[in-house]
């Protein structure tokens, strides 16, 4: 398979009401609305995800993958005015968003950097939060299916680190769905998600396994 060349793609159309924009173009555009969705949700890409955190329970960015994808232009964000009674619009969305996330330019040795990331800031509500995880429930095994991650986060999130179990690295400003690729290194959401468990064997039967085997028996040790 040839690789193809790295290219800027400022801007791709989803859906009505919201586009995709790369790193340097949601730059531009939030600058002329810096208390806006589109800088709230840039400023937590790039100063929470990108950046480290005292209650992480390791050292790096809370998100290595999105650091890398920002540096590969391999990210891809919008915000969207879908609310909690436009269940049909959100979904019909993060569906063509699957599209969109293959369709970011990438060298085939990097393509697993692909990440789409949309802010739902209409949806801070307890009912906009039930929207989207059923938005994203509609789509596991579509994803799963695909080799594709998608995840929810939002201010009350209550999951735990992987590292340090009090530490929350879901939460976010407002409810964000995230897709991405399923990657060799997420053998702990593997271990913790049935549902995953399977696709990612299937995906990664020896190393996979292997990496399995290293954070079962550090899991006892701690």
């Amino acid at each position: 398979m040839p690789e193809t060349q790295t290219i800027a793609a400022p801007m791709i159309a989803v859906t009505e009401g919201a586009a995709l924009l790369g790193v340097e173009a949601a730059r531009a555009r939030a600058a002329d609305a810096p208390d806006g969705p589109l800088a709230t949700l840039l400023d937590w890409v790039e100063g929470y995800l990108m950046g480290s955190h005292a209650d992480l329970g390791r050292t790096g960015a809370v998100c290595p993958f999105t650091r890398q994808a920002a540096k590969l232009d391999t990210v891809r964000l919008a915000v969207s005015p879908a609310g909690p009674d436009d269940e049909a619009g959100a979904f019909a969305l993060i569906r063509a968003s699957f599209a969109e996330l293959e369709a970011i330019p990438a060298k085939a040795s990097m393509a697993h950097f692909r990440t789409v990331i949309i802010g739902f800031p209409a949806c801070t509500g307890e009912d906009g939060i039930a929207m989207l995880r059923r938005v994203q429930d509609r789509h596991k095994f579509y994803s799963l299916s695909r080799n594709r991650m998608i995840g929810l986060m939002h201010a009350q999130s209550d999951a735990p680190g992987l590292w340090n179990p009090d530490f929350r690295p879901l939460r976010s400003p407002y409810p964000i769905l995230a897709i991405r690729h399923m990657v060799e290194h997420d053998a702990p959401f593997a271990a913790r998600h049935p549902l995953l468990l399977l696709p990612y064997l299937a995906r990664f039967p020896l190393a996979g396994l292997k990496r399995l085997f290293v954070h079962w028996r550090q899991a006892r040790v701690s």
